[in-house]
């Protein structure tokens, strides 16, 4: 009997898409990737994981290139781009998913802030503008947060101080007529109030509330994620407040099924939420939640692809911290130093470039600045941060 296939549609590029599948080997199925262009996964060929090439955003191309590959276990996506598109061909041939409507319209945060706000799920002031003048004629005051309708990993989103920031960042993002992955995206950008406190994020699987996550941010005007602590180092009522929040804006968008990824500002009146993602988490906070918690949230989004039994009771183990080495330099990478010394650094589990040397450094202000990382573990939260920016700092790529 041959081996049932479980299907990725893309990749993300950040270290999760890799372990989908080694996870899902791991679990006796084949991972195969639909990829239009599979180079921009260097561990396919490294790892010797399937592959076939097509136009993924085509849902019809990649239900009928299902068909063609027979026994298909499940199908899902590492990737934010493609989360919506794996939904919907799963439903398609009768598998495991989430539901495919609600999650493509989380994926439109317009969408998403119009639900979120008429369940009275606590967002931030928020108007929509087609145009410019509408996003400068917002009436929310200033500053405000600029950002794209659809998008991931902080790409496109901006603290404006001012009018003139508005109209300049909106007219660049409504210029822009598709993503960072080549997709055509709508004639549209968010104007939001800007929610000041402490960011965090909430792990879920179903209707459980596996993690809250502190994020540290890089410096205004961009949001790009620096790194993150797990557990979060608050207060067991903070904790449950963030957590609750959440999960009422998972209920409100019709979520709940397998993993999903909410960023949460805490704010002197209580946690706001900044988005949902229907996903799970990207940043290697999976890698985190394994170490700290015991939870293995990659194998329990394959697992539940597959229809399989998975298990994501947490069971503290740790605290664990990553950080990012972050470019400030663009241009292309002409050697990188200091992994040995990161590696050495007291409490670091993992230390690692994400980019090859030749590879083309293009300052976006988004996560695709980063160029490594550096992971520890350790019974204490502060010494644990520490040692895992200690190492991160270790890491240096040069340019030319």
């Amino acid at each position: 009997m041959s081996t049932p296939w479980l299907v990725l549609v893309e990749s993300n590029t950040t270290g999760t898409g890799r372990q989908f599948c080694a996870a899902a080997r791991a679990r006796g199925l084949r991972p195969i990737v639909l990829a239009s262009d599979p180079s921009r996964y260097p561990y396919l060929d490294e790892d010797g994981y399937d592959r076939r090439v097509l136009d993924t955003a085509d849902a019809a191309a990649v239900l009928q290139a299902c068909h063609h590959l027979g026994d298909v276990a499940g199908v899902t996506s590492s990737s934010e781009y493609f989360i919506a598109t794996a939904a919907e061909v799963a439903t398609k041939l009768g598998l495991p998913s989430p539901d495919a409507p609600a999650v493509a319209r989380c994926r439109h945060k317009d969408q998403q802030r119009i639900v979120l706000a008429g369940a009275g799920v606590p967002v931030a002031g928020f108007r929509l503008a087609r145009e410019p003048a509408q996003a400068v004629a917002a009436g929310l005051g200033y500053p405000v947060v600029v950002k794209p309708s659809m998008g991931s990993g902080s790409v496109g989103v901006q603290l404006c101080p001012d009018r003139a920031a508005v109209e300049r960042h909106a007219t660049a993002l409504l210029d822009a007529p598709v993503n960072e992955r080549a997709q055509a995206v709508p004639r549209l950008v968010l104007v939001e109030q800007y929610v000041t406190g402490p960011e965090f994020s909430v792990e879920t699987f179903d209707d459980r509330v596996v993690a809250v996550v502190a994020k540290h941010l890089g410096p205004e005007p961009h949001f790009v994620e620096h790194g993150h602590d797990v557990p979060a180092t608050v207060p067991p009522a903070v904790a449950t407040a963030l957590g609750d929040t959440a999960l009422a804006a998972i209920r409100a968008l019709g979520l709940g099924w397998g993993a999903a990824h909410t960023e949460l500002r805490l704010s002197a009146g209580g946690p706001v939420v900044i988005e949902v993602n229907p996903r799970l988490a990207g940043g290697m906070i999976p890698a985190l939640l394994r170490l700290a918690l015991g939870v293995d949230l990659v194998d329990a989004v394959v697992g539940r692809a597959a229809g399989r039994a998975v298990d994501v009771r947490p069971r503290p183990l740790a605290h664990a911290s990553i950080r990012f080495a972050v470019a400030d330099t663009p241009g292309v990478v002409a050697d990188r130093t200091g992994l040995d010394a990161a590696r050495a650094t007291p409490s670091v589990t993992a230390a690692e470039f994400t980019v090859p040397v030749g590879a083309d450094l293009a300052i976006t202000h988004s996560f695709r600045d980063r160029f490594g990382y550096a992971i520890a573990a350790g019974e204490d939260p502060s010494t644990t941060a520490d040692r895992a920016r200690r190492a991160a700092a270790e890491l240096h790529v040069v340019t030319r």
